[in-house]
């Protein structure tokens, strides 16, 4: 009898050892998707679309003089702009002008924020920014 009682806790030894390492295998699996997909969701102002061609060499020169250059070439160009990349302008303008305007800055967020659907690729962006900005 003790002999089957010990045969049946090895057992349940290598049972248990067995399905930990499954559990190992599907928790290791599921941390290296999230970050897969963290890596995806990061992305770059310049892959996004709606920047006609001819305004890229301009836009490069506004960024280059701050928040008046941005300012400026929103006036000028922001109607050729489509969203997600003229929201992602926009809030490369809030970034530049804090310093010299909050309320300005403040003002272009809540714009931004209201029409930026929860499904854009500006979005993670703009809960990044939302706790200073709000």
């Amino acid at each position: 009898m003790t002999k089957l009682i010990a045969a049946l806790i090895v057992v349940a030894v290598l049972f248990g050892g067995w399905q930990l390492f499954f559990y190992w295998e599907r928790v290791k699996n599921e941390e290296e998707s999230v970050r897969k997909t963290a890596a995806a969701a990061e992305i770059a102002g310049e892959q996004l679309q709606g920047l006609p061609e001819k305004l890229g060499p301009s836009l490069q020169a506004a960024q280059t003089q701050g928040a008046a250059g941005l300012r400026n070439w929103l006036k000028t160009h922001g109607d050729a702009v489509k969203d997600p990349r003229k929201a992602w302008i926009e809030l490369d303008y809030c970034v530049a002008v804090t310093r010299e305007d909050t309320a300005e800055a403040r003002r272009v967020f809540k714009r931004v924020k209201e029409r930026t659907p929860k499904s854009s690729p500006v979005y993670p962006r703009i809960e990044k920014l939302a706790k200073t900005y709000e």
